[in-house]
Protein backbone atom coordinates (compact mmCIF):
# COMPACT_ATOMS: atom_id res chain seq x y z
CA UNK A 1 0.00 0.00 0.00
CA UNK A 2 2.81 2.41 0.89
CA UNK A 3 4.53 1.83 -2.46
CA UNK A 4 1.21 2.27 -4.27
CA UNK A 5 0.76 5.65 -2.58
CA UNK A 6 4.23 6.73 -3.70
CA UNK A 7 3.61 5.64 -7.28
CA UNK A 8 0.17 7.27 -7.35
CA UNK A 9 1.63 10.49 -5.95
CA UNK A 10 4.45 10.39 -8.48
CA UNK A 11 2.02 10.00 -11.37
CA UNK A 12 -0.12 12.88 -10.10
CA UNK A 13 2.95 15.08 -9.64
CA UNK A 14 4.24 14.33 -13.14
CA UNK A 15 0.79 14.96 -14.65
CA UNK A 16 0.50 18.27 -12.80
CA UNK A 17 4.03 19.43 -13.61
CA UNK A 18 4.31 18.36 -17.26
CA UNK A 19 0.73 18.54 -18.52
CA UNK A 20 -0.63 21.51 -16.52
CA UNK A 21 2.16 23.68 -15.13
CA UNK A 22 4.76 23.29 -17.89
CA UNK A 23 2.63 24.57 -20.82
CA UNK A 24 1.42 27.52 -18.75
CA UNK A 25 4.89 28.35 -17.48
CA UNK A 26 6.62 28.08 -20.86
CA UNK A 27 4.15 30.49 -22.45
CA UNK A 28 4.03 32.89 -19.49
CA UNK A 29 7.78 32.96 -18.89
CA UNK A 30 8.53 33.44 -22.59
CA UNK A 31 5.95 36.22 -22.75
CA UNK A 32 7.32 37.93 -19.64
CA UNK A 33 10.90 37.74 -20.95
CA UNK A 34 9.80 39.30 -24.23
CA UNK A 35 8.03 42.13 -22.37
CA UNK A 36 11.14 42.58 -20.28
CA UNK A 37 13.43 42.75 -23.31
CA UNK A 38 11.17 45.26 -25.05
CA UNK A 39 11.08 47.37 -21.86
CA UNK A 40 7.32 46.99 -21.45
CA UNK A 41 7.79 45.73 -17.88
CA UNK A 42 9.84 48.81 -17.11
CA UNK A 43 7.11 51.12 -18.40
CA UNK A 44 4.24 49.33 -16.64
CA UNK A 45 6.22 49.07 -13.42
CA UNK A 46 6.90 52.81 -13.39
CA UNK A 47 3.26 53.65 -14.12
CA UNK A 48 1.70 51.43 -11.43
CA UNK A 49 4.36 51.68 -8.71
CA UNK A 50 3.11 54.99 -7.21
CA UNK A 51 -0.27 53.37 -6.54
CA UNK A 52 0.86 49.85 -5.64
CA UNK A 53 3.57 51.04 -3.23
CA UNK A 54 0.79 52.30 -0.93
CA UNK A 55 -0.14 48.64 -0.38
CA UNK A 56 3.47 47.45 -0.21
CA UNK A 57 3.74 45.99 -3.72
CA UNK A 58 6.27 46.71 -6.47
CA UNK A 59 5.09 47.83 -9.90
CA UNK A 60 5.34 44.27 -11.15
CA UNK A 61 2.60 43.34 -8.70
CA UNK A 62 0.01 44.27 -11.32
CA UNK A 63 1.26 41.41 -13.52
CA UNK A 64 1.04 38.93 -10.64
CA UNK A 65 -2.55 40.00 -9.93
CA UNK A 66 -3.62 39.66 -13.56
CA UNK A 67 -1.91 36.28 -13.89
CA UNK A 68 -3.63 34.75 -10.86
CA UNK A 69 -7.04 36.22 -11.74
CA UNK A 70 -7.03 35.55 -15.48
CA UNK A 71 -4.58 32.71 -16.21
CA UNK A 72 -3.80 30.15 -13.49
CA UNK A 73 -2.54 29.71 -9.94
CA UNK A 74 0.90 28.83 -11.36
CA UNK A 75 1.22 31.79 -13.73
CA UNK A 76 2.50 34.30 -11.09
CA UNK A 77 5.66 32.21 -10.71
CA UNK A 78 6.98 34.01 -13.78
CA UNK A 79 6.55 37.40 -12.12
CA UNK A 80 7.90 36.24 -8.75
CA UNK A 81 10.99 34.88 -10.51
CA UNK A 82 11.62 38.21 -12.21
CA UNK A 83 11.10 40.03 -8.88
CA UNK A 84 13.82 37.91 -7.31
CA UNK A 85 16.28 38.46 -10.14
CA UNK A 86 15.67 42.22 -10.29
CA UNK A 87 16.42 42.85 -6.60
CA UNK A 88 12.88 43.62 -5.45
CA UNK A 89 12.99 43.77 -1.65
CA UNK A 90 11.92 40.89 0.58
CA UNK A 91 9.09 42.93 2.07
CA UNK A 92 7.62 43.63 -1.35
CA UNK A 93 7.99 40.01 -2.46
CA UNK A 94 6.22 38.94 0.74
CA UNK A 95 3.42 41.44 0.11
CA UNK A 96 3.04 40.26 -3.49
CA UNK A 97 3.00 36.60 -2.42
CA UNK A 98 0.34 37.31 0.22
CA UNK A 99 -1.79 38.98 -2.44
CA UNK A 100 -1.37 35.98 -4.78
CA UNK A 101 -2.29 33.54 -2.01
CA UNK A 102 -5.49 35.50 -1.34
CA UNK A 103 -6.86 36.10 -4.83
CA UNK A 104 -9.04 33.66 -6.77
CA UNK A 105 -7.17 31.53 -9.29
CA UNK A 106 -8.58 31.49 -12.82
CA UNK A 107 -8.19 27.73 -13.31
CA UNK A 108 -10.87 27.17 -10.64
CA UNK A 109 -12.92 30.34 -11.11
CA UNK A 110 -13.82 30.07 -14.79
CA UNK A 111 -15.01 26.43 -14.78
CA UNK A 112 -17.17 27.12 -11.71
CA UNK A 113 -18.88 30.09 -13.38
CA UNK A 114 -20.75 27.53 -15.49
CA UNK A 115 -22.15 26.07 -12.26
CA UNK A 116 -23.38 29.37 -10.82
CA UNK A 117 -20.32 31.11 -9.34
CA UNK A 118 -20.81 34.90 -9.27
CA UNK A 119 -17.72 36.07 -11.18
CA UNK A 120 -18.14 39.82 -10.59
CA UNK A 121 -18.47 39.31 -6.85
CA UNK A 122 -15.53 36.92 -6.52
CA UNK A 123 -13.40 39.32 -8.59
CA UNK A 124 -14.36 42.26 -6.37
CA UNK A 125 -13.71 40.41 -3.10
CA UNK A 126 -10.42 39.05 -4.48
CA UNK A 127 -9.14 42.57 -5.12
CA UNK A 128 -10.21 43.78 -1.67
CA UNK A 129 -8.81 40.72 0.10
CA UNK A 130 -5.59 40.84 -1.93
CA UNK A 131 -4.99 44.50 -1.08
CA UNK A 132 -5.62 43.84 2.63
CA UNK A 133 -3.25 40.84 2.63
CA UNK A 134 -0.54 42.79 0.81
CA UNK A 135 -0.72 45.86 3.02
CA UNK A 136 -0.80 43.88 6.27
CA UNK A 137 2.16 41.79 5.19
CA UNK A 138 4.23 44.81 4.15
CA UNK A 139 3.45 47.07 7.11
CA UNK A 140 3.04 44.52 9.91
CA UNK A 141 3.84 40.83 9.37
CA UNK A 142 6.89 41.49 7.19
CA UNK A 143 8.15 44.71 8.75
CA UNK A 144 11.39 43.03 9.85
CA UNK A 145 12.24 41.84 6.33
CA UNK A 146 14.79 43.72 4.26
CA UNK A 147 13.61 46.84 2.47
CA UNK A 148 15.90 49.37 0.86
CA UNK A 149 16.46 51.52 -2.17
CA UNK A 150 15.73 48.87 -4.76
CA UNK A 151 15.06 49.26 -8.46
CA UNK A 152 11.35 49.39 -9.29
CA UNK A 153 11.16 50.86 -12.74
CA UNK A 154 14.50 49.91 -14.26
CA UNK A 155 13.51 46.32 -14.92
CA UNK A 156 15.78 45.85 -17.90
CA UNK A 157 18.95 47.91 -17.48
CA UNK A 158 20.43 47.32 -20.93
CA UNK A 159 18.59 46.82 -24.21
CA UNK A 160 19.18 43.36 -25.65
CA UNK A 161 20.25 42.68 -29.20
CA UNK A 162 18.82 39.14 -29.15
CA UNK A 163 16.19 38.14 -31.67
CA UNK A 164 12.60 37.65 -30.55
CA UNK A 165 12.94 33.89 -31.10
CA UNK A 166 16.03 33.74 -28.87
CA UNK A 167 14.26 35.67 -26.12
CA UNK A 168 11.24 33.35 -26.28
CA UNK A 169 13.47 30.26 -26.19
CA UNK A 170 15.41 31.60 -23.21
CA UNK A 171 12.16 32.15 -21.34
CA UNK A 172 10.91 28.69 -22.27
CA UNK A 173 14.14 27.03 -21.13
CA UNK A 174 13.99 28.92 -17.85
CA UNK A 175 10.44 27.71 -17.31
CA UNK A 176 11.41 24.08 -17.99
CA UNK A 177 14.26 24.26 -15.46
CA UNK A 178 11.96 25.85 -12.92
CA UNK A 179 9.34 23.11 -13.27
CA UNK A 180 11.91 20.32 -13.05
CA UNK A 181 13.26 21.77 -9.80
CA UNK A 182 9.74 21.97 -8.37
CA UNK A 183 8.87 18.29 -8.96
CA UNK A 184 10.25 16.99 -5.60
CA UNK A 185 8.33 19.56 -3.55
CA UNK A 186 5.09 18.97 -5.45
CA UNK A 187 5.45 15.18 -5.27
CA UNK A 188 5.97 15.31 -1.50
CA UNK A 189 2.96 17.59 -1.07
CA UNK A 190 0.71 15.28 -3.08
CA UNK A 191 2.05 12.24 -1.23
CA UNK A 192 1.20 13.92 2.09
CA UNK A 193 -2.38 14.50 0.94
CA UNK A 194 -2.73 10.92 -0.31
CA UNK A 195 -1.54 9.60 3.05
CA UNK A 196 -4.21 11.66 4.80
CA UNK A 197 -6.82 10.21 2.46
CA UNK A 198 -5.54 6.66 3.02
CA UNK A 199 -5.86 6.91 6.79
CA UNK A 200 -9.39 8.36 6.36
CA UNK A 201 -8.47 11.60 8.14
CA UNK A 202 -10.39 13.65 5.57
CA UNK A 203 -13.57 11.65 6.22
CA UNK A 204 -13.15 12.19 9.96
CA UNK A 205 -12.63 15.93 9.48
CA UNK A 206 -15.77 16.09 7.35
CA UNK A 207 -17.88 14.56 10.13
CA UNK A 208 -16.22 16.77 12.75
CA UNK A 209 -16.84 20.07 10.96
CA UNK A 210 -20.37 19.36 9.67
CA UNK A 211 -22.12 20.70 12.83
CA UNK A 212 -19.93 23.82 12.88
CA UNK A 213 -20.68 24.69 9.26
CA UNK A 214 -24.40 24.17 9.81
CA UNK A 215 -24.39 26.97 12.40
CA UNK A 216 -23.77 29.51 9.64
CA UNK A 217 -26.76 28.32 7.65
CA UNK A 218 -24.64 26.59 5.03
CA UNK A 219 -25.38 23.16 3.59
CA UNK A 220 -23.16 20.62 5.46
CA UNK A 221 -22.23 19.09 2.09
CA UNK A 222 -19.79 21.99 1.53
CA UNK A 223 -17.50 20.46 4.17
CA UNK A 224 -15.97 18.07 1.65
CA UNK A 225 -14.99 20.78 -0.90
CA UNK A 226 -13.57 22.96 1.91
CA UNK A 227 -11.39 20.20 3.32
CA UNK A 228 -10.39 18.99 -0.14
CA UNK A 229 -9.34 22.52 -1.11
CA UNK A 230 -6.96 23.12 1.77
CA UNK A 231 -5.40 19.66 1.59
CA UNK A 232 -5.46 18.77 -2.11
CA UNK A 233 -5.66 22.13 -3.86
CA UNK A 234 -8.07 24.27 -5.86
CA UNK A 235 -8.30 21.95 -8.85
CA UNK A 236 -9.32 19.01 -6.67
CA UNK A 237 -11.83 21.22 -4.85
CA UNK A 238 -13.30 22.33 -8.17
CA UNK A 239 -13.74 18.72 -9.33
CA UNK A 240 -15.43 17.69 -6.07
CA UNK A 241 -17.71 20.76 -6.11
CA UNK A 242 -18.82 20.21 -9.70
CA UNK A 243 -19.60 16.58 -8.93
CA UNK A 244 -21.68 17.57 -5.86
CA UNK A 245 -23.62 20.22 -7.82
CA UNK A 246 -24.28 17.82 -10.70
CA UNK A 247 -25.61 15.24 -8.28
CA UNK A 248 -27.87 17.81 -6.60
CA UNK A 249 -26.17 17.59 -3.20
CA UNK A 250 -24.86 21.15 -3.46
CA UNK A 251 -26.44 24.20 -5.10
CA UNK A 252 -25.00 27.30 -6.75
CA UNK A 253 -25.96 29.23 -3.61
CA UNK A 254 -23.92 26.85 -1.44
CA UNK A 255 -20.95 27.36 -3.75
CA UNK A 256 -21.17 31.15 -3.60
CA UNK A 257 -21.47 31.20 0.18
CA UNK A 258 -18.07 29.48 0.55
CA UNK A 259 -16.39 30.72 -2.64
CA UNK A 260 -14.52 33.57 -0.93
CA UNK A 261 -12.86 31.10 1.43
CA UNK A 262 -12.00 28.24 -0.92
CA UNK A 263 -11.11 29.74 -4.30
CA UNK A 264 -7.47 30.74 -3.82
CA UNK A 265 -4.06 29.05 -4.20
CA UNK A 266 -3.32 29.02 -0.46
CA UNK A 267 -3.14 25.26 0.07
CA UNK A 268 -0.46 22.57 0.32
CA UNK A 269 0.01 22.15 -3.43
CA UNK A 270 -0.36 25.84 -4.29
CA UNK A 271 2.20 26.91 -1.70
CA UNK A 272 4.73 24.36 -2.94
CA UNK A 273 4.27 25.42 -6.55
CA UNK A 274 4.54 29.17 -5.93
CA UNK A 275 7.52 28.83 -3.61
CA UNK A 276 9.46 27.17 -6.42
CA UNK A 277 10.00 30.72 -7.78
CA UNK A 278 13.19 31.06 -5.74
CA UNK A 279 14.95 31.33 -2.39
CA UNK A 280 13.60 34.78 -1.50
CA UNK A 281 10.03 33.57 -2.02
CA UNK A 282 10.65 30.61 0.29
CA UNK A 283 12.21 32.90 2.89
CA UNK A 284 9.18 35.18 3.11
CA UNK A 285 6.60 32.37 3.07
CA UNK A 286 5.73 32.60 6.76
CA UNK A 287 5.16 36.35 6.61
CA UNK A 288 3.09 36.08 3.43
CA UNK A 289 1.05 33.22 4.90
CA UNK A 290 0.04 35.34 7.89
CA UNK A 291 -1.06 38.19 5.67
CA UNK A 292 -2.89 35.82 3.33
CA UNK A 293 -4.77 34.23 6.23
CA UNK A 294 -6.24 37.59 7.19
CA UNK A 295 -6.85 38.52 3.55
CA UNK A 296 -8.73 35.28 2.87
CA UNK A 297 -10.86 35.78 5.98
CA UNK A 298 -11.76 39.31 4.83
CA UNK A 299 -12.45 38.08 1.32
CA UNK A 300 -14.50 35.10 2.52
CA UNK A 301 -16.64 37.01 5.01
CA UNK A 302 -17.19 39.84 2.53
CA UNK A 303 -18.24 37.42 -0.23
CA UNK A 304 -20.53 35.53 2.16
CA UNK A 305 -22.25 38.69 3.44
CA UNK A 306 -22.62 40.34 0.03
CA UNK A 307 -24.00 37.21 -1.58
CA UNK A 308 -26.41 36.70 1.32
CA UNK A 309 -27.80 40.18 0.66
CA UNK A 310 -28.18 39.67 -3.11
Amino acid sequence: MFIDLILKSGKSAIDLCFYVLLPIMVVMMSFMRLLEAKRVLEFVSRVFYPVLKIFGMPGLGIFAALQILLVSFAAPIATLTIMEKKRVSEREIAASLAMIFTMSQANATFPLIVYGLNFKLILFTSIIGGVVASALTFYYFGKNLSYGDVVHGDINEKPTDKSILSILLDGGNEAVNLIIKSIPLILLAIFFVNVLKAIHLIEWLEKFFNPLISIFGVNPSVTLPVITKFLAGGTAMMAVTIDLIKSGIMTAKDLNLIAGFVINPFDVVGVMVLCSAGDATKKVLRHAALGATVGIMVKGVLHYLLFSLM
